[in-house]
């Protein structure tokens, strides 16, 4: 089954290798197809590949020098893209320290919560109820992060000195 996802809009180059995923951090077996008896390379961990077809949880991948093989999808770690059908990105802000105040509130009234859960000072459907409407997303690499933005419905890039979005996500459902 061919994976419908195609981040190449029409106005990108069809030549240019663009990598949808990366290999985790302790590297990936492949296999010359979608069948555990027929295995092949090891692949280099963070090595940048583009996901081209799935059937079930297998993967085919291709390697920026064209090579391709099929490895478990399950593993791959995506990578942020701009919304389908935007030719353009959203925008930025120029300052993430707003963002990052934000979150540090949000993180530090869940700890809080769980300060006084473990402490025995609220039950559990008590605590269950204050943190329902805590929402934060937050992944930290070194100089890079991607920040989640609910009050906007973005996730942004962030390279220590400005915001780019990167993705606009759906707002969470109630109930």
């Amino acid at each position: 089954m061919s994976s419908p996802y195609h981040p190449d809009g029409p106005d990108r180059d069809p030549h240019a290798f663009r990598p949808t995923h990366v290999v985790p951090e302790d590297g990936l077996p492949t296999w010359a197809g979608p069948d555990p008896s027929r295995p092949s390379a090891r692949l280099d961990p963070l090595l940048p590949v583009r996901l081209t077809d799935t059937s079930g949880n297998w993967a085919r991948i291709v390697c920026a020098n064209g090579w391709s093989a099929w490895v478990d999808g399950r593993l791959l770690v995506a990578l942020p893209n701009r919304p389908p059908g935007s030719v353009q990105p959203l925008g930025s802000t120029e300052d993430p320290r707003p963002l990052l105040d934000a979150l540090e509130r949000t993180i530090a009234a869940y700890r809080d919560l769980v300060d006084r859960f473990a402490a025995g000072h609220l039950d559990l459907d008590t605590f269950r109820r204050q943190a329902g409407a805590l929402r934060v997303g937050a992944v930290i690499d070194g100089p890079s992060a991607w920040l989640l933005d609910l009050d906007h419905g973005r996730w942004y890039y962030c390279d220590g000195t400005r915001l780019q979005t990167y993705a606009a996500v759906e707002p969470p459902t109630t109930g």
